[in-house]
């Protein structure tokens, strides 16, 4: 906190904790505090906070923390608005992202009954508008309002949309005896949500969540888009591979609680290693090709048994593959990479360095280096205890087959 500069006019607050802990009331809170003592030492004037839609007396737990932190926040020295939106559609938006799992990935769905739900989802387009012209703006001052789309929707009615603009028929049925605690490991299996958030987006899904008026439209001069332009419009970012962040690149999304610059210098002491090396005839397609790994493409060798992979990390609550990557093209430190964290991505230095992100007895760094021509691929394992040490030579004949064979399919058509 001491890092923020003084010279702020105003500030939007964006932050939630719910996919770091099950206490993530108290996180939540304490965030909320800290945040509006820091902005009361600086010249801020209005501060900006996008809630969620809180209507009902009995609020879920998630929606409760929500107000919690409206309240800490308008007890600031600046003024103060509040935008409450429901469910958000947008490439890269956790509940988005949820939906796009459940339609594609199941043609029949078995679900509880608070699919019926009725809520009033917003695009991210105009929660943007919305954002930037009510910083500042007097008639929005030391109030709060709700932002929805134009439509109001089931949350049944959402999904089905989504497969008719997908071209995917899909049956949906739903059945009342399906508990909180099953209707979220069945959304942790089946997406790539966590289970807290899982979790915590159950038990918010019983609440209808709709706007009470229109207010800020008319002060702002907005006019909402419909679910299917948000839907439309989401889709046409990921085709054109323009998603510019997912919230499966935050930390939070592997519960892990890591900086990367304490894992970019891999270790050797104490570690096992698997290195292999093969000479490269043509550079730039080589690390066309190292850039392009996991997500839709695959590991290029063995796919089946990275898949097995995931699933296994699944079940002993990690993440598993289902997170995929943001872009095709692209690789940042800080990216997602399925159940890897990328550490560093230079291409013009030629080096990938991974960190796993799944459940291991130890920590595990995947590494590609092209040095003079050749293209050295590292796996290093430092692992944690005797049971560390049973695992890697329990896996190590699994190394021996997928390590080979990566290493030779990325290098094979390098000169094409």
């Amino acid at each position: 906190m001491e890092n923020i500069p003084k010279d702020i006019d105003g500030a939007f607050y964006l932050v939630h904790s719910m996919s770091v802990s099950s206490d993530y009331l108290t996180l939540e809170k304490e965030s909320a505090v800290n945040f509006k003592n820091a902005l009361n030492k600086t010249g801020a004037q209005h501060v900006v906070y996008l809630s969620g839609i809180i209507n009902e007396s009995e609020l879920s737990k998630h929606l409760a923390s929500r107000k919690n932190v409206e309240i800490e926040l308008s007890r600031g020295k600046y003024s103060f608005t509040t935008l409450r939106a429901g469910i958000i559609i947008g490439s890269g938006s956790a509940s988005f992202e949820i939906m796009r799992d459940l339609v594609e990935k199941l043609p029949i769905m078995i679900t509880p009954k608070w699919l019926n739900t009725k809520c009033q989802p917003i695009g991210i387009s105009d929660v943007i508008k919305i954002l930037s012209k009510t910083i500042f703006n007097p008639k929005t001052f030391n109030r709060d309002f709700d932002i929805g789309g134009s439509n109001i929707l089931s949350y049944k009615e959402m999904l089905l949309e989504l497969g008719k603009l997908r071209n995917l028929k899909r049956y949906i049925f739903t059945i009342p005896v399906m508990t909180p605690k099953l209707s979220s490991y069945w959304l942790y299996f089946v997406t790539s949500t966590s289970y807290k958030l899982a979790s915590a987006l159950v038990n918010s899904m019983k609440i209808e969540v709709i706007c009470r008026n229109d207010d800020i439209n008319k002060i702002l001069g907005i006019e909402p888009i419909s679910y299917r332009l948000s839907l439309e419009r989401a889709f046409s970012k990921i085709e054109r591979n323009e998603v510019i962040s997912s919230w499966k690149d935050a930390f939070i999304s592997s519960d892990f609680n890591l900086n990367i610059s304490d894992f970019i210098h891999v270790p050797s002491f104490g570690c096992f290693r698997d290195v292999r090396e093969k000479t490269v005839s043509n550079r730039d397609n080589c690390i066309e090709r190292i850039w392009s790994i996991g997500g839709e493409k695959g590991w290029y060798y063995g796919n089946w048994l990275w898949r097995l992979r995931g699933f296994i990390d699944k079940l002993f609550g990690g993440v598993g593959l289902r997170r995929g990557r943001t872009s095709d093209n692209f690789l940042n430190a800080g990216d997602a990479l399925d159940f890897w964290r990328v550490l560093y991505a230079d291409k013009r230095e030629g080096r990938l360095l991974l960190f796993a992100e799944m459940k291991l007895p130890g920590e595990a760094w995947l590494e590609f280096r092209i040095i003079d021509n050749k293209l050295i691929q590292t796996a290093t394992f430092r692992p944690l205890g005797l049971i560390g040490r049973l695992y890697w030579y329990t896996v190590l004949p699994f190394h021996s087959f997928i390590f080979n064979g990566m290493i030779k399919k990325i290098t094979k058509h390098n000169n094409v």
